[in-house]
């Protein structure tokens, strides 16, 4: 019963014009339309030589983003606070400490009044320091601040309204 529909299988191929088991040129079976593109670009090979699709380490694909998307500058700011007391020394760094870096301009807080005037007296070597191991430009000016003086705002015993003058009728 298989013998009679395989032999009918192989009278329909041959009254078609070619020989059984074998495709027309040209045909593709059912399926692997449109393929021939897609099958051309992944059947490039590397070559022995370097290739841009070659393995890359994580460091060059980092800075290669960092360059390509303006990172480059906020990264090196982020240099001078992740190695702030690499930087300045661990003198400064035990007594000052960096709060923000905007358009080049360092603004630094002292632990007290003593530290702000010694700092402001060593500005122009903590700039040097910092250019030296972060780079040029990245750090142009330093303000110096003293340490924060404490709100009497706040607290648990603070009682809202305009304070001493509403006791005065």
């Amino acid at each position: 019963m298989a013998h009679a529909a395989l032999k009918a299988a192989q009278d329909r191929a041959k009254t078609r014009g070619r020989e059984p088991g074998t495709r027309q040129q040209g045909k593709r079976p059912p399926g692997k339309q449109g393929q021939t593109a897609q099958n051309s670009r992944r059947r490039r090979w590397s070559a022995a030589g370097a290739d841009e699709r070659d393995p890359q380490s994580l460091g060059r694909i980092a800075s290669r983003m960092a360059s390509q998307f303006g990172w480059s500058d906020r990264l090196a700011g982020g240099h001078v606070f992740g190695r702030w007391a690499t930087l300045v020394g661990e003198d400064v760094a035990e007594h000052a400490q960096p709060v923000s870096l905007t358009d080049g301009e360092l603004v630094v807080r002292a632990s007290s009044t003593a530290w702000a005037t010694q700092l402001r007296l060593l500005q122009r070597q903590l700039l040097a320091k910092i250019a030296s191991g972060v780079g040029n430009g990245v750090v142009k000016r330093m303000k110096i601040q003293g340490p924060a003086a404490p709100s009497w705002r706040k607290g648990p015993r603070h009682v809202s309204g305009r304070g001493p003058r509403d006791t005065y009728g």
